[in-house]
């Protein structure tokens, strides 16, 4: 049980970072394509945009409700930034403790 449990922290902890990747390349491309250094009208730069978008914006949409634009600036990527960063450094790993000492397997180094 401790194996699965060890692997499923892993899976956790990699698909977070993928998503943060994710929101990372879609707050950058916002600003290229904002200040006109990448055109939309090429068409393998559109289909990364609209990628990027499509995967982004369900995930910053509750965080744009509870951050309003400062000046016209989308401060969400950075609340979701903050909260995911935070949940993986201090929420999952004892939360992986304390499932590990449930299973029985005591308390064991990651």
């Amino acid at each position: 049980m401790i194996p699965i449990l060890n692997f499923l922290e892993f899976a956790v902890q990699a698909l977070l970072t993928i998503v943060v990747w994710i929101i990372f390349a879609y707050a950058l491309c916002t600003w290229l394509v904002s200040f006109q250094i990448i055109n939309l009208r090429n068409r393998f730069a559109f289909a990364v945009w609209r990628f990027l978008e499509g995967v982004a914006t369900p995930i910053l949409r509750p965080f744009r409700r509870i951050v309003p634009q400062l000046g016209g600036v989308d401060f969400s990527a950075v609340i979701f930034f903050i909260v995911v960063l935070g949940a993986q450094r201090y929420l999952i790993p004892p939360l992986f403790e304390w499932l590990r000492t449930l299973a029985g397997g005591g308390v064991t180094a990651t």
